[in-house]
């Protein structure tokens, strides 16, 4: 009897040590009842059935990384490149997760391999190498649909590395450099042709500056010359008065400065080699005297 109860307590013991199932945090249990799923055990302390319930899988809550191994892709325009990447994902039903697919982990690998090879497989190879981010973003929307239904959320694909072939790797570099120095030689002709305009533009300003300047000098030349004009009308109006008034000595002025200028011209003439003319000053004294007793005889006879 005592054996009895003993054993009896044992079995209490463990029906309740197997009743209580503590989940950790991050995790979820499923339950299953005779094989079929009932509910999930949520992170804390759970109370099951024993014997009839059982836990059926544990499922990581949390986000999880997978890397995507190496593999060769063929581009739309014949290169075969090298891509490896990575997924960010997380479980959001665990029951999905469980049942609706069998093996997860080997399920994500294969649908993120089988797209990279769909979507980089549509696209040139300059454009896989300069659009990572689409690739990217296009890898994401496809496998994020297709898990789905499986109770997955992919949150992230990255991919890490593309890997070209040597010796397209050094005729792209070939090409890069020829690029580059199309692109120097165009900016060289570009400055040539923008500092032969500034040049070009420089001397016509400074023909049109020079032209003013020749336009002022010629209207300050012509109003000098207005200017002097002006004055010799002055003076001779002034000596003509003179003259009309009987003024002998008004004459003789007029003539000898006449005289004098004629004598500076021909002096300063590169052509004047010999001149036989009058110019001691008793001569020009003579001459002035003769045109003075000439201009007396003149004022005589109109008197």
């Amino acid at each position: 009897m005592d054996n009895f109860v003993l054993a009896l307590l044992i079995f209490a013991v463990l029906m309740v040590f197997m009743s209580v199932k503590s989940v950790p945090q991050g995790m979820e249990y499923t339950v299953e009842r005779f094989g079929k799923y009932i509910n999930t055990l949520t992170p804390g302390l759970n109370i099951i059935v024993p014997i009839i319930d059982r836990i059926g899988n544990k499922m990581i809550m949390m986000e999880q990384v997978m890397d995507v191994p190496s593999q060769e892709v063929i581009t739309k325009d014949n290169a075969m490149v090298t891509v490896d990447g990575v997924v960010f994902y997380q479980v959001m039903d665990a029951a999905k997760a469980a049942y609706e697919v069998r093996q997860l982990d080997w399920a994500i690998l294969n649908l993120v391999m089988t797209n990279i090879r769909t979507v980089m497989g549509s696209m040139d190879l300059d454009e896989l190498l300069s659009r990572r981010d689409d690739i990217n973003a296009k890898l994401l929307s496809v496998v994020d649909d297709a898990t789905t239904p499986w109770g997955i959320k992919v949150t992230r694909i990255e991919i890490k590395d593309i890997a070209p072939p040597k010796d397209l790797v050094e005729a792209m570099g070939r090409q890069m450099k020829a690029e580059r120095l199309k692109r120097a030689s165009i900016l060289e002709a570009e400055g040539l042709r923008q500092s032969e305009i500034l040049r070009a533009e420089g001397a016509q300003q400074a023909a049109i500056l020079e032209a003013e300047g020749r336009k002022e000098a010629s209207y300050r030349d012509a109003d000098a010359r207005e200017r002097l004009a002006q004055a010799e009308a002055r003076a001779t109006l002034m000596v003509s008065e003179a003259i009309g008034k009987g003024d002998v000595q008004a004459i003789n002025y007029f003539v000898a400065q006449k005289y004098i200028e004629a004598l500076k011209d021909i002096g300063a003439s590169s052509n004047s080699k010999l001149v036989f003319m009058p110019l001691d000053s008793s001569s020009v004294i003579g001459a002035l005297g003769g045109i003075g007793e000439l201009a007396k005889e003149a004022l005589s006879k109109k008197s």
